[in-house]
């Protein structure tokens, strides 16, 4: 045998697997979410959408009376509890307070959080009389502030822009927009594109890795514009996805 032979290749490699289809998403229906905040317009509106689509809902708030009222309230089998329960007792948590106690609440509950898929939808805003405007935390973004105190969490970022007014009319069976979901890990994306797309009009669209998550988040000061301008309850729409 010569040097040439025994150094040739096989020709027959297997061929490359197919790329994988970006809206096959895995089947969330079975998971429990929590919001925490979820007494408030934004964590109000998300749990009716969620539970109305089927989803096991979790209403988690500083006190558990206070989550119990607004659970009953909304219906569709959503419960309340206090936050340290609402994450305990959830699969994902969505984290729907407000910016000047987001980072308190979540160090609080680093202990129930720790592997939770946490999704961040706060966005740091502050308003003047010149209307709303980006804030810059410290960390880059809300959500990397969460990623930084959340160390045994699985943190993406989703569900900024949406309208608490369309989120929380009954008379309004489809919420027409788009969901920019971010996070470092293609799985947890996913899931969170997957419950998303639970509420009937929605899609959730992969936007990158948390570090982009700042311009996502600074883009409701433009949207709350858009709205006085124009009295309305504006979204978003990716074209060509």
């Amino acid at each position: 045998m010569t040097s040439t032979d025994s150094a040739q290749q096989p020709t027959d490699a297997p061929a490359k697997a197919p790329a994988k289809d970006p809206w096959d998403l895995p089947d969330v229906s079975g998971l429990v979410v929590g919001v925490l905040g979820g007494t408030g317009p934004q964590g109000k509106g998300l749990a009716y959408r969620l539970g109305r689509a089927g989803q096991k809902v979790i209403i988690g708030s500083r006190a558990a009376e206070r989550a119990q009222a607004a659970a009953e309230e909304l219906g569709h089998g959503v419960e309340g509890a206090d936050n340290a329960e609402c994450a305990r007792r959830s699969d994902i948590v969505i984290v729907a307070v407000p910016w000047d106690g987001h980072g308190k609440t979540l160090e609080s509950l680093r202990e129930e959080l720790a592997g939770k898929l946490v999704v961040d939808c706060v966005n740091p805003l502050g308003f003047d009389k010149k209307g709303a405007y980006a804030l810059k935390p410290e960390e880059g973004s809300a959500a990397e502030q969460a990623a930084a105190l959340l160390p045994d969490s699985r943190v993406t970022a989703a569900f900024h822009h949406l309208s608490a007014v369309l989120l929380q009319d009954p008379e309004i069976d489809e919420i027409d927009t788009d969901v920019m979901v971010l996070g470092e890990v293609r799985a947890d994306v996913e899931i969170v594109q997957a419950l998303a797309g639970r509420i009937p009009g929605m899609r959730g669209i992969f936007a990158g890795r948390l570090r982009n998550a700042h311009q996502v988040e600074s883009l409701v000061a433009n949207l709350i514009s858009v709205n006085r301008r124009y009295k309305a309850h504006a979204g978003l729409r990716v074209t060509d996805v």
